[in-house]
């Protein structure tokens, strides 16, 4: 196998040593290396400094750079805000160009809640530990995995593989694939890509991500009379109308919308007949909700436009009675939702009250989706069914990615993974964003076997 030997402080180089499972191996200390850069995204526009990971990166590939099979680029939308795009060309103009879209950037951590070194990378008992390892540095490290060994290959292949190894997606991707596709759309010119959020267990299904909700934040602004707090008879707070429309967010939601993935995502996960009944209604649905245990929360995102309240504003001085209040929502639409209809639905839901709010549109984007019938998904559903000898289920994410930019621009993107067995959604969600975050071994082996299969059905 291959493996870090120091080179001087701070720095690390590739090079082989003896030994079995290669590629594996590689996958799993590229991982490691990778956590411990600490690339950690908190949103602001110095923060991430994913050069550090191009550079883990740079030095991975360097021996299949050096044949001339690879060629890479380094594009940096800010001082340190780098992305990396590997490319190895096909011999035919016809075949498909295979996309592998991964992100560098990992999300803040509470050190307190921690058992072990967030950013060691330490591998204890089959799993490696540390902010990433599943969201989604252990993805990102099998895809450079897979792109280094084709280069490395005797023969070209048919069609081109792609790595975007990319910055900001934690952040919503404006130092990332947004400004590739804005400032370099050449580099994200592929026929079809793969990216995160798949893998995992749907019951005897691997879940795989096909569609994602879309975002259209919105910003409720109320308006009082202001005064002195010591004499508040003849003013009307703008906090008691905040209470107001919170009441009502409260008390009334949106309507269930249960479209083809939820079928699917019943049939996969529920094995009790009368219980998938009820779920397959829109009427009873919400009811049937509480039996799901640790996925409701999931079914219950997924089947309907959701509403969150997340930001609060009224007042800066404690004794002066605020005349305007705000409130700030996290609104995640389905597929087809349109900016009109999510304010008609605000409307809906705020009722009386609605000729009292202003609404105002804040940063959002439409809910996305690739057709399960593309030959992409086809492959992942082939190489899934020979590596885990298990089906695939298409689902809807409720979060987020930056396949969505590439699906903007008509290229099919899925998430994909083939996590262990014992990795239900549940599981999966409690390691993304969580403390003690890590992934086991046999996950990384399994996603990187399933990923060599597609990549020589579709590339050659």
């Amino acid at each position: 196998m291959e493996g870090w030997t120091g080179c001087g402080p701070g720095e690390r180089r590739w090079r082989p040593v003896s030994g079995g499972g290669a590629l594996e191996s590689d996958a799993i200390e590229l991982l490691r290396a990778l956590i411990r850069e600490a690339c950690v995204n908190d949103g602001r526009p110095e923060s991430g400094q994913e050069i550090r990971s191009v550079r883990v990166l740079q030095r991975f590939l360097a021996p299949a750079v050096a044949t001339g099979r690879l060629e890479t680029q380094v594009l940096e939308s800010a001082p340190g805000r780098a992305s990396l795009v590997a490319r190895v060309r096909g011999t035919d103009p016809d075949a498909p160009s295979l996309g592998l879209l991964g992100h560098l950037d990992v999300v803040p951590v509470d050190p307190e809640g921690w058992t072990r070194n967030p950013f060691g990378g330490e591998l204890v008992d089959g799993e490696v530990w540390g902010r990433g390892a599943v969201d989604m540095l252990y993805l990102t490290a099998a895809f450079a995995t897979v792109i280094r060994e084709l280069a490395l290959a005797p023969e070209r292949p048919r069609g081109e593989l792609v790595l975007l190894a990319v910055a900001d997606e934690e952040a919503g991707g404006e130092y990332g694939i947004h400004w590739l596709a804005r400032e370099h759309p050449e580099t994200v010119r592929v026929s079809e890509a793969i990216s995160e959020s798949g893998g995992m267990r749907m019951g005897r299904h691997v879940a795989i991500e096909v569609a994602e909700k879309g975002s259209a934040g919105r910003r409720l602004v109320v308006r009082g009379k202001p005064g002195h707090a010591s004499i508040p008879y003849g003013a009307a707070s703008a906090s008691y109308r905040v209470g107001e429309v919170l009441q009502r967010l409260g008390e009334v939601a949106p309507v269930p919308q249960l479209g083809e993935l939820w079928g699917a995502f019943v049939d996969a996960r529920i094995d009790d007949p009368v219980l998938a009944q009820r779920l397959r209604d829109p009427v009873s649905v919400d009811a049937a909700l509480p039996q799901l245990g640790g996925i409701a929360g999931y079914a219950h995102a997924v089947s309907r436009v959701t509403l969150s309240p997340t930001v609060l504003r009224a007042g800066a001085t404690h004794n002066v009675i605020p005349a305007v209040g705000t409130i700030d929502l996290d609104i995640r639409t389905l597929p087809g939702t349109s900016d009109d209809d999510v304010d008609q639905l605000l409307a809906a839901v705020l009722g009386p009250l609605a000729a009292q709010v202003e609404i105002q549109h804040l940063r959002g984007w439409a809910a996305t989706a690739s057709s399960p019938r593309e030959p992409l998904f086809a492959a992942i559903e082939r190489a899934v069914g020979e590596v885990a000898g298990a089906p695939v289920v298409p689902i809807m994410a409720a979060g987020g990615s930056d396949a969505r930019v590439l699906r903007e621009l008509g290229i099919p993107a899925y998430g994909f993974g083939l996590l262990a067995p014992g990795w239900s959604y549940e599981r999966y969600r409690e390691g993304v964003h969580g403390n003690d975050e890590r992934i086991d071994v046999e996950s990384v082996a399994l996603s990187l076997a399933a990923l060599r299969l597609i990549v020589r059905e579709r590339v050659g």
